[in-house]
């Protein structure tokens, strides 16, 4: 009979459950890492940096640009990705979490989930012995986050002291600019209609950047970047006939960015409704940097996870 010991860790792993699972510094490094990966992938010259590295993605809740963007990082990086969808699983139901967590992290070196209780990912990361990325739950979405980031980047240059807008609903990507907003030192202005407004825990504790205002056009008004995202999430779609009817008057379109800077951009983290959330005419629109937003996903989360496995 052989003993097998399991390798030790001999470090504290890191997770990716909000933005502030990293420093300010990190931030930019993963920013600034995105960025070159992206300029080495467009040249032909990426490498195959995590050959042999497996992450498993577990989904509770579906999404197109979620899954490429993860699955074809880790090709693009020389590994693989495991996509376990609500059918192949037990997260939470037959097995409890913590213990799908001891298991699942003894098979991958990585691991991304994408669901409804930030609870949940919290109580996985606890038990797990690699790295887990929240990659959308409830409350936040900082995946998203890196890539807004990086575009804005990418098109003006640093965040800081610069002003930002969020118009609609203060879901999961409100609450993750509300902590952005405090990483990259910008100010953040937010227009919800009454009974949507963000966590007031997260206002209170950055009060300092964010600014809840009474009108779309307050918001809007001089800022820089112009963020939306539907008015019904994935889960409230029994709700989708009272939110339209409450965010009427929320809409982001030409009317509304004329409004701000004459260099302003718009973005959204898709998918999006065209002439609901955001006018279909704005979403073509030059100032709409959407479509390299989305792109964005895919460059910002491979330096994630190269930060991830490489500490």
């Amino acid at each position: 009979m052989v003993a097998i010991k399991a390798p030790q860790t001999t470090h504290k792993v890191r997770h990716f459950l909000t933005l502030n699972d990293i420093s300010k510094d990190e931030l930019k490094s993963i920013i600034d890492r995105a960025i070159e990966m992206k300029q080495a992938l467009y040249e032909g010259r990426a490498q195959p940096l995590l050959e042999r590295k497996v992450m498993g993605m577990i989904f509770e809740k579906s999404s197109t640009r979620t899954r490429a963007s993860f699955e074809a990082g880790m090709a693009q990086l020389g590994g693989h990705a495991l996509f376990l969808s609500p059918r192949d699983t037990q997260l939470g139901r037959g097995e409890p979490i913590e213990d799908s967590a001891r298991v699942l992290s003894r098979m991958v070196d990585i691991v991304m989930i994408r669901t409804f209780g930030h609870d949940k990912i919290e109580r996985f990361a606890e038990f797990s012995r690699v790295p887990v990325i929240n990659a959308l739950t409830d409350d936040f979405h900082p995946c998203q986050l890196l890539a807004d980031i990086q575009t804005f980047v990418e098109l003006r240059g640093s965040m800081a002291g610069k002003s930002v807008a969020w118009v609609g609903d203060g879901n999961n990507m409100c609450n993750s600019y509300i902590n952005a907003a405090a990483m990259c030192d910008f100010e953040l202005r937010i227009a919800c209609p009454e009974g949507f407004n963000p966590s007031s825990d997260l206002i209170n504790a950055h009060s300092d950047r964010v600014k809840l205002c009474a009108t779309p056009q307050e918001a809007v008004q001089g800022t820089d970047l112009v963020v939306t995202d539907t008015w019904a999430s994935m889960g409230q779609e029994d709700e989708k006939n009272e939110r339209e009817r409450a965010f009427a008057d929320y809409q982001v379109n030409a009317e509304l960015m004329s409004y701000a800077a004459s260099d302003a951009l718009f973005m959204h983290c898709l998918p999006a409704y065209r002439g609901k959330e955001v006018s279909a005419e704005l979403l073509d629109a030059p100032d709409s940097a959407v479509w390299q937003e989305a792109e964005n996903r895919l460059h910002a989360q491979k330096a994630l996870i190269e930060f991830l496995l490489t500490q």
